[in-house]
């Protein structure tokens, strides 16, 4: 397994590949300390790759993904995950209006939400409370991260 470390406007971003695969994304708190042995990712490899398009990402120049991602740890969990990869950009759906779609329940979806280990490339961020309310976030800052998350994707721009 290799390990990469990178910045970002939302703060440090850990990202972890089997050399074929994805297997995990992290964001850190702004101020945390990312260990000196994880540098940025070395050229041609699949962590530069994810490298470069979440650095697209960031600057809005890419709306969608296309890294290899380990396969969730379910089935169920696999169908999830590409539903909330169907979430277009810029858009978001309700924690109950996810279950709807999925065949789900509300809590479920939160657990995946909670427990996605590639958050920014599987974009649990557009999942939100009913009523306009934001919900919970895993990354970093919690819901704060979310909030710049839902907030750089509508201030468009985007492909």
């Amino acid at each position: 397994m290799t390990k990469a470390a990178l910045s970002s406007p939302i703060g440090p971003i850990l990202i972890e590949s089997d050399g074929d695969r994805l297997l995990s994304l992290r964001i850190l708190a702004e101020g945390i300390a990312v260990p000196a042995e994880l540098g940025p990712p070395p050229g041609g490899s699949l962590l530069a790759d994810a490298a470069v398009q979440i650095a697209a990402y960031f600057a809005r120049t890419l709306d969608d993904f296309d890294i290899p991602l380990a396969p969730a740890a379910t089935p169920r969990g696999q169908e999830l995950r590409e539903a909330m990869i169907a979430i277009p950009i810029g858009e978001t759906l309700s924690y109950g209006a996810f279950a709807r779609i999925a065949g789900s329940a509300p809590r479920a979806i939160g657990q995946a939400c909670a427990r996605n280990p590639l958050p920014l490339i599987v974009p649990c961020h557009r999942v939100v409370g009913s009523g306009g309310t934001i919900g919970h976030y895993s990354g970093a800052n919690g819901v704060a991260t979310k909030m710049w998350l839902l907030d750089h994707e509508k201030r468009g721009g985007l492909l």
